[in-house]
């Protein structure tokens, strides 16, 4: 049997984004800055693609922006406000420990120029404390970054309260709500957000597009120069086929919240049940402000990359963490973030769901899983030094 679990990597776009976009590769492939009809046509399907995303986040059409994915989108946004709020004496950013490394390695190069960087704890439950927040922002702060939904535990942040405080301190607040949107309900309006990044393969949109809202009156700067697409802000012929298609997928997953939720909650709390009977393991992160597709355990005495090569070999592609560190043998920051040591942290598994998995496939999971640990701890010296007492169990 084969089983796709690892959904917050990537997700299969769907049948009704692919079938919208193919016109736009083949039969209306004019470019949107062309000023004859053709050329007029893909413009109209452009910022007709543009109103559904904005419809979606209940935003305006005016402020969503076009780029080739989250990472980008977050690039842009921090930059922007950044290097705009130092020419006016402020150069205090306040994000998160266990942020995208899109938003941390972006925060590290505006510390080599300077900037002054404070990043929140998150605790055990992986939630971030509006009180650490309100106690943090001084006069010198210009934005505040934190994630909508972790990408690794799937824990939700307060994102409505978080904006109230920045509204109130008069402070930009950005959200990286790649892993949120399509997920949760969204509403850039009532829940205080200036700035929020998406990408379209989290939602069953194609790989290589996303969005960036920026609220009406927080100025941004291009990343990419070279022409006057998206007001200016982001150079580049647009990718049409692929705009089209995120639009549609976003709709269709915006409309089908209340379905998908309830499905993947299912599902998920079918996993999180069954893994947790597994001796010596523990669920990462809050098990109600989380996301519904979102499983992360992490089993003591074994490693997480051996776990994975084991599933694979039955079928079941999983994650340890974030896709985009995959090939790194440290252990993920997030989990270090929320307390664990790095002996625990090395033996995380990520189980992200769709409305495409079946229950028969979670069944299959539960049968195999307890399988490979009791393997794999049969394998290793430290289970042993557990077992005989050598060492003492960090899970109990």
């Amino acid at each position: 049997m084969f089983v796709y679990m690892d959904n917050a990597a990537t997700t299969k776009t769907s049948s009704k984004a692919v079938k919208e976009m193919l016109p736009y590769f083949t039969e209306y492939y004019g470019n949107c800055s062309s000023l004859y009809e053709f050329g007029q046509i893909a413009k109209e399907k452009l910022e007709e693609s543009r109103q559904i995303v904005a419809d979606c986040l209940n935003a305006n059409a005016n402020e969503i922006y076009f780029t080739s994915g989250g990472s980008e989108s977050d690039n842009q946004a921090i930059l922007s406000v950044a290097y705009r709020a130092k020419k006016k004496g402020k150069n205090h950013i306040i994000s998160t420990a266990f942020e995208h490394h899109a938003v941390l390695h972006t925060l590290k190069k505006l510390e080599k120029d300077g900037f002054e960087i404070t990043l929140l704890p998150v605790y055990e439950n992986g939630i971030v404390r509006v009180e650490d927040l309100k106690s943090a922002i001084k006069d010198t702060t210009a934005l505040v970054t934190i994630m909508f939904a972790n990408n690794e535990i799937g824990t939700i942040q307060p994102i409505k309260e978080i904006g109230a405080i920045c509204r109130e301190r008069g402070v930009v607040f950005h959200t990286d709500a790649v892993q949120a949107v399509g997920h949760l309900a969204i509403d850039v309006k009532e829940m205080n957000i200036d700035m929020l990044s998406l990408s379209a393969h989290k939602f069953h949109g194609p790989k290589g597009v996303g969005a960036l809202f920026v609220k009406k009156g927080v100025l941004i700067s291009p990343l990419i120069e070279g022409g006057a697409q998206e007001k200016g802000k982001r150079a580049g012929t647009e990718n049409l086929a692929g705009i089209v298609g995120m639009a549609v997928a976003l709709k269709d997953a915006t409309e089908n919240l209340p379905t998908y939720t309830k499905k993947v909650t299912e599902l998920r709390d079918m996993l999180i049940s069954g893994l947790s009977k597994i001796p010596h393991s523990k669920i990462n992160g809050d098990l109600i402000n989380r996301v519904p597709n979102n499983v992360n355990i992490c089993f003591e005495g074994i490693e997480g990359e051996s776990l994975l090569l084991m599933l694979d070999m039955e079928g079941i592609c999983s994650s340890s963490g974030s896709a985009c560190t995959s090939g790194s043998l440290d252990p993920s920051h997030v989990l270090l973030a929320i307390g664990l040591p790095h002996e625990v942290a090395h033996g995380s598994l990520r189980l992200s769901l769709s409305d495409e998995n079946t229950v028969e496939e979670v069944e299959h999971v539960l049968k195999v899983v307890p399988e490979i640990v009791e393997r794999l701890r049969k394998m290793s010296p430290v289970w042993d030094e557990l077992i005989k007492g050598e060492r003492v169990h960090v899970i109990q």
